[in-house]
């Protein structure tokens, strides 16, 4: 069949197909992690919570690491560097944010993200850990965390 101008329509890519059906299985491995992720993280706010361990008002980092700006957060911080931290409603956050001048004065208002079951992925060597074990030793510092 010609199509609208004469033309003869583009035969389907094959692997234009594998590359669709590769970035979807991508995607829903991505959602399942994160699903999982989430879980860990509510255990862990329960867990925290039960334990007595104080929230605190998280900041974020700025893009080139030059600044720390106040954000509209409460939570904890999931590692010493303060790069990661969630709510007490289990929503994870990565704390960073654009520099500013405005946000040296003004609370920062962060997005959460999907949390990943290993923190730092992709870092140098020795800055990845997993979720399940940033979450442990998280609860074994108790309120003995920066």
């Amino acid at each position: 069949m010609t199509a609208p101008g004469g033309t003869q329509p583009e035969a389907p890519d094959p692997r234009e197909d594998r590359i669709v059906s590769h970035a979807r299985a991508l995607a829903r491995a991505r959602a399942a992690e994160s699903r999982k992720a989430s879980g860990l993280i509510k255990e862990f706010v329960s867990r925290a919570i039960a334990a007595g361990i104080p929230t605190t008002r998280l900041k974020a980092r700025s893009y080139d690491g030059a600044a720390r700006y106040r954000t509209t957060v409460e939570g904890w911080y999931l590692r010493r560097d303060l790069s990661v931290g969630v709510d007490a409603e289990g929503l994870f956050y990565v704390l960073s944010a654009p520099a500013s001048l405005v946000s040296r004065f003004k609370e920062v208002s962060l997005t959460p993200s999907d949390p990943p079951m290993e923190l730092g992925r992709g870092a140098r060597d020795g800055e990845s850990m997993p979720l399940p074990d940033a979450l442990e030793k998280r609860l074994m510092a108790g309120a003995d965390f920066p």
